[in-house]
Parts: C-alpha cells; structure tokens; sequence
C-alpha cells in the first residue's frame, strides 16, 4: 500500500521534502562528524567543527522554514520536530565542545603536529 493511502491521509509535501532532505543530511553528517568526534578532537577540532555545525543549523531551519510553507496542514508539527531537533543537537554538540576542551585525555587524531593540509585558496573541500 502507498504511504499517501494510510489513513486516507495524503502526505504533503512538506513532509516528503523534509523526509527527503534529512536522510541526504543524516547521512552525509553521520559520515563526517558527531558530538562525540567533536568531544574527543576538541583540543584541535572544535572551532571548525562548531562552524559546520552553525551551518549545518541554518540549513535546516531553511528547510524547516519552506516544508512548513508548503505543508499549512502540518506546519506546527514540522516547526515544532524540526525546533526541537535542532536545540537538542545544538546543546550535544555545545556540551561536546565543553567537556572535550576540559578533558586532559588524548584525542583520537594525530596530526604529527602538523596542521592538516588546506587547499590552494585557503579551503579545504576534500575534492582533489
């Protein structure tokens, strides 16, 4: 049976863009990063971490804010999951941050205290 035949309920289209959209930035995020990454590379990592993760943010409160645009019938539950989401991932990444800068244990990259290599430009896009 087709999803939009449960219930007799169409699903809109603010769910399907938010459906489709989260499992592209799950999937790409579970790939690159966690709280627990940014915990245990803290000492070397956190600034630059932290800035994907602002990005990461903004990102998804644009998608929130345009499936809630298209989807009326379902607009408080998106602005509401996709609000909650984002305070809950924010704070474990924040408290990632904090408890890695405050602990004394050896993170779990080694740069040979180098810094890693950048691209001409200044960017580093793993593109090569």
């Amino acid at each position: 049976m087709a999803l939009n035949q449960l219930g007799g309920a169409g699903v809109g289209d603010g769910v399907a863009l938010l459906v489709a959209a989260g499992i592209v930035a799950e999937i790409v995020a579970k790939a690159c990063s966690s709280p627990q990454t940014t915990e245990l590379n803290a000492d070397k990592r956190a600034p630059t971490l932290m800035k994907w993760v602002n990005i990461g943010m903004a990102e998804a409160a644009v998608f929130i804010v345009i499936a809630a645009a298209l989807d009326r019938r379902h607009r408080r539950a998106i602005i509401i999951g996709g609000t909650l989401e984002g305070v809950i991932t924010y704070a474990e990444y924040l408290h990632g941050k904090k408890a890695g800068l405050a602990s004394n244990a050896p993170g779990t990259e080694d740069t040979g205290g180098a810094a890693p290599a950048r691209a001409a430009g200044g960017a580093s896009w793993g593109w090569r």
